[in-house]
């Protein structure tokens, strides 16, 4: 039986396939349209090529969904190798440049020499769709933090005490900003007409708010160059917060509803600290299915929590941060240990005796998270 390796450089509009046989030797390197019939075509060719292929990607979604959809829909097995591990491996191989053939080639080689490599498999609708939803979320709340930094940014420039005195992550405060800006304006309203138009926008604490703000007016009387464009640019991107924060409520919503379909929905958020977003996040993170890592070791390894030898000579049990792990799994972990501090007796218990035998920190919440691996 001719045993045959296929590595994928994948890309948005086309990929680089090279196919290799059990001795390394070159049989096939195309570079194909990433659309179903050249892909469908180049499938048919490298399986005429043998009669067991094993293929590897470097991209687990993305411009790789189609290539990888088909080849799973026709049984192959394929396997994942992060652009990280494909760059460091090809400093081993001839030439210093850098080509899509050569890294095709170079995922097909790391394909037939390593045998622990991650394989890809068709995840529920469940699964897909939280993974789908919580990135964007994430994209979300990255621009939302962004917008947040320029409007405070731009308030410093034309209110700096109410820049320090309001929390600009709050409704409250954006609301606020966009109906007075200056300390002009809040010194003319007085505190009690603008008590009365925050409660009638829904304020929480409309009487402090507004408190607040005419004292941060009476700190500044003096007008400051831009100030008309200036409060613009502020009623604008408190808008646009406030916008944000409406589009991340509505996707929190979606995100619990289609997580509470999930199988595993209760024992996930059964673990203290482990909420709806936290779990569904888990769940894009991991795909839902724990077979694939076998132990619970190897999960912490791939989230990141798990420390690794760094021993040499006579020099042994000398461990170190790992650096080839899922980032974003990693987060869910440490966050979720973080919260369950607070919250679980046995986690503080936990915590503080890290504490107490000498760890910052960090390394404290660190060895938590990795213990709670073991209980998911």
């Amino acid at each position: 039986m001719a045993a045959i390796w296929a590595g994928i450089d994948a890309g948005k509009t086309h990929h680089h396939c090279v196919a290799i046989d059990e001795s390394g030797r070159r049989l096939l390197s195309r570079r194909v349209a990433n659309d179903e019939p050249e892909l469908l075509t180049l499938l048919a060719d490298v399986l005429a090529l043998g009669d067991e292929v094993t293929w590897g990607i470097d991209l687990a979604d993305g411009g790789a969904a189609l290539a990888i959809a088909l080849l799973l829909n026709h049984d192959q097995p394929v396997h994942y190798l992060s652009g990280r591990a494909i760059h460091r491996a090809a400093e081993s191989y001839r030439s210093e440049g850098k080509t899509d053939a050569k890294d095709a080639a170079v995922i097909a080689d790391q394909a037939r020499i390593l045998r622990d490599l991650h394989p890809l498999r068709t995840g529920d609708e469940t699964v897909t769709d939280l993974k789908l939803l919580t990135g964007r979320r994430t994209d979300l709340v990255a621009d939302r933090t962004r917008t947040v930094n320029r409007l405070r940014a731009q308030l410093t420039g034309l209110f700096p005490s109410l820049e320090r005195a309001l929390d600009l992550t709050n409704t409250g405060p954006l609301t606020l900003l966009t109906g007075y800006r200056t300390p002009a304006a809040i010194r003319r309203i007085g505190a009690r007409r603008l008590e009365t138009w925050l409660r009638n926008r829904r304020v929480v604490r409309p009487d402090r708010l507004a408190e607040t703000a005419v004292q941060a007016a009476e700190r500044q009387h003096t007008s400051l160059p831009g100030e008309r464009l200036a409060s613009e640019l502020v009623h604008t991107l408190a808008k646009e917060v406030m916008s944000l924060n409406q589009q991340v409520a509505e996707l929190d919503k979606r995100i619990e509803a289609r997580f509470r379909e999930h199988r595993d929905f209760e024992v996930i958020t059964s673990l203290p600290g482990l909420g709806v977003i936290l779990g569904a996040e888990f769940l894009a993170a991991t795909g839902g299915d724990m077979s694939v890592f076998g132990t619970a070791d190897r999960l912490a390894g791939f989230g990141g929590v798990a420390p690794v030898p760094r021993d040499s000579g006579k020099i042994s049990g000398n461990l170190k941060r790992p650096q080839r792990y899922n980032r974003r799994l990693q987060r869910v972990f440490y966050t979720s240990a973080l919260f369950s501090i607070r919250r679980c007796e046995e986690s503080r218990r936990f915590y503080d005796r890290k504490r107490a035998e000498g760890k910052r920190h960090t390394q404290a919440v660190l060895a938590l998270a990795r213990r709670r691996v073991n209980v998911l």
